[in-house]
């Protein structure tokens, strides 16, 4: 007597298909982030819209769409979507590396995750950098502009309609072609901007909200990332001094990295090495650059923060094949992941035109060189639409839950608080000794999975957060004292 199979087993033996929601027909591929091999399977949809949304019979763009499916027989007709960071970033090619906080989320609902306009396979605005360019180098500021021009001049698109604004009708339109459903928002970093300006003009297709590494509307980006890093390193490197190994072993690292930046600035010197990828003889450059860059991108994790001071005393003491490497697949990773051109398109329509300089900067990791490029480069880029209430607080009863990473180098939790001053069903969690984006974090994915079941952020219970920390500092190549 032959037994028939569960429906939903008999499924689940079958090889995957093309599903059809709404009026969008996904099929199989596979994600792969670049520069990793981070990899993951999904299905994956085109999404045609106006380049112009004022022109609808104009010029069409196609949007990739992808879609990790719900593990449940039945899912929750409410779809969860995310908005990634940058500006710039790709959706489809950085879900490789935040998967695992989705994890939970997806046991009742549809991930979707749409590459936003002027990203990934949305028509990317990437924008090379010019043979000859050193790229740690700041470039003069009619170099700056004519990289802007010539990046314009080779683009494909009208640049000035790839603001938030008009992504978010994007957005819409893929609700809509998706058959309506309610949204759950999940934006991360510059992604918070997108989420927030969509539930602005269109809370009724909004359920609920989470919002990790917060940027507020009022914030001008870019204005305050000196001193945010600023403020994070004290506070990271300022563990090191604080415990008794890492002190005995590298002193107070943030006197040593100020003091590697004089350095670096005052003589700077080019290293021959061997590429950390490739294993290719490679010529890379030490110069205040190189290290402001490691100091900043590695200040965003709690286990590359924890190799700082190493790779700093390191350097320090004349020997910077170390932070050298890291520079290197740093950098390349980055110019790969972000889409200069998009960024552009963001940050002149919606931050240029309030953003002042800041020599006061200048005394800071970073430096004020950031708003200068920015100013320069916006001069020469078209600016399109944004919003008439685009930088104002939000106001809304949707229920959203705030995540920040204590040390945050780039969205400090302070940027939460203030959003979540005008929200009237919210909380903030932050992660004990974490840095920037807090999803995939301990039993972040589990709350966040409870909080968009239950829609009570108030209800959660997050003292499983209690046991995050800082990542044990590197006292040598071995690792962390036992």
């Amino acid at each position: 007597m032959r037994t028939l199979l569960p429906l939903a087993l008999l499924l689940a033996t079958l090889p995957a298909s093309a599903r059809t929601l709404g009026s969008l027909e996904f099929t199989d591929c596979q994600l792969a982030q670049p520069g990793t091999g981070a990899t993951v399977r999904a299905q994956c949809a085109t999404l045609e819209v106006p380049e112009d949304p004022a022109r609808p019979e104009g010029r069409k763009i196609g949007l990739k769409v992808a879609l990790a499916a719900a593990r449940a027989a039945e899912p929750e007709p409410d779809l969860v979507i995310f908005f990634a960071g940058g500006p710039g970033q790709s959706a489809t090619e950085s879900y490789a590396s935040v998967a695992g906080g989705f994890a939970r989320l997806r046991d009742k609902r549809h991930v979707v995750f749409m590459d936003q306009r002027g990203t990934g396979g949305s028509n990317p605005l990437a924008c090379k950098l010019p043979e000859g360019i050193d790229a740690s180098q700041t470039p003069t500021a009619a170099v700056q502009v004519q990289m802007a021009k010539d990046c314009l001049a080779g683009l494909d698109a009208d640049a000035s309609q790839y603001t938030t604004t008009v992504a978010a009708s994007d957005v819409e339109a893929l609700r809509q072609a998706l058959g309506a459903p309610k949204l759950n928002l999940y934006g991360a970093s510059y992604g918070t901007r997108m989420a927030q300006e969509y539930a602005r003009q269109h809370p009724d297709a909004v359920r609920s909200i989470i919002l990790d590494g917060v940027v507020p509307p009022e914030l001008v980006l870019g204005s305050e990332h000196a001193i945010n890093l600023e403020a994070a390193l004290k506070q990271i490197l300022g563990q090191c001094a604080g415990q008794d190994g890492c002190a005995k072993a590298f002193g107070d690292p943030y006197a040593t990295l100020h003091a590697l930046l004089d350095q670096a600035r005052d003589a700077p010197v080019t290293v021959a090495m061997r590429d950390p990828a490739s294993h290719a003889a490679r010529d890379v450059r030490l110069d205040e650059g190189t290290v402001a860059l490691i100091a900043r991108l590695f200040a965003y994790a709690p286990e590359t923060a924890a190799l700082l001071p190493l790779l700093l005393d390191e350097a320090a003491k004349g020997r910077p094949q170390s932070l050298l490497a890291q520079a290197a697949l740093v950098y390349d990773s980055l110019t790969g992941s972000i889409n200069h051109g998009m960024q552009l398109s963001v940050v002149c329509a919606e931050d240029a035109p309030r953003m002042q300089a800041r020599p006061e900067d200048g005394d800071l990791v970073l430096g004020d060189s950031l708003v200068s490029v920015t100013l320069n480069q916006c001069s020469a880029w078209p600016k399109g639409p944004v919003s008439k209430d685009f930088h104002q607080p939000l106001s809304t009863d949707i229920p959203t839950l705030l995540l920040s990473g204590e040390f945050d180098p780039v969205t400090p939790p302070r940027y939460a608080e203030q959003v979540l001053a005008t929200l009237g069903k919210a909380r903030h969690l932050v992660g004990k000794g974490q840095g920037h984006i807090l999803l995939a974090r301990g039993c972040t994915p589990r709350l966040a999975a409870q909080f968009v079941d239950k829609l009570d952020p108030k209800g959660l219970d997050a003292k499983c957060l209690d046991p995050l920390g800082s990542t044990p500092f590197f006292i040598n190549y071995n690792g962390a004292e036992p």
